[in-house]
């Protein structure tokens, strides 16, 4: 899952970043309202931390743009404590969600986990097909209660095809939706990727559909 922070404190930046890719996250970042709203605006990411102070453009004036322009990926936004009507705003203006600083990291977390789990119509933290069980929360997935180990990699591949279960998901989406900007989008590592789940999960969990991509399904019928 591919996520974008927008945070102009460059201390917090580093480390909502540095948290968000330990958890698994491949994250881009901005410092300014400008850049923020650019890359928002122009790039397919799977939720977005904004902070409301930002230069250049401030928080809630990006936010609003973007639902004008029909990007409706889910937003969390951080406000201060105290500010009250920030927060209001914040959520008029579009926001799914909001933080007040300071903030503990997991409360971060534990909300994103929840707004990417509703955007793609799930409620609960774990998702199954057939007997391979993921448990969002603890990054966990498991095969008729046995664990699986997974890269890094081939856990950001696995979560999003199973989070979009029973879709088709072409290799480009998979690309935008799992690496930075900074990564080479003209790679074969989707593929290698997963031919490596195929061996690790039992039965033929993930279809190959011919010139389209790849849908995860425990459907027997489906090729």
């Amino acid at each position: 899952m591919r996520l974008l922070v927008v945070e102009d404190d460059p201390d917090l930046n580093r480390q909502l970043v540095s948290a968000l890719s330990d958890a698994g996250y491949a994250v881009d970042t901005a410092a300014d309202g400008e850049e923020g709203h650019f890359l928002g605006d122009t790039e397919p990411y799977d939720a977005v931390v904004l902070d409301l102070g930002l230069p250049k453009m401030d928080g809630i004036s990006v936010l609003e743009q973007w639902r004008r322009d029909s990007r409706n990926m889910p937003v969390l936004i951080l406000t201060a404590r105290e500010r009250w009507s920030d927060k209001v705003a914040g959520m008029d203006a579009g926001a799914d969600d909001y933080v007040a600083k300071p903030f503990h990291m997991e409360e971060v977390l534990a909300r994103l986990r929840a707004l990417l789990r509703r955007s793609a119509g799930h409620a609960s933290n774990e998702l199954e097909c057939g007997p391979v069980v993921l448990d969002t929360k603890q990054a966990r997935v498991t095969a008729d209660g046995q664990a699986i180990k997974l890269t890094s990699h081939e856990y950001r591949v696995f979560v999003y095809l199973m989070l979009h279960r029973d879709r088709v998901v072409s290799r480009t989406e998979l690309v935008e939706h799992l690496y930075d900007q900074d990564f080479d989008r003209d790679s074969n590592t989707v593929e290698v990727f997963i031919g490596r789940l195929r061996k690790k999960l039992p039965g033929n969990l993930i279809k190959t559909v011919r010139g389209l991509g790849y849908r995860l399904s425990d459907r027997p019928d489906e090729a």
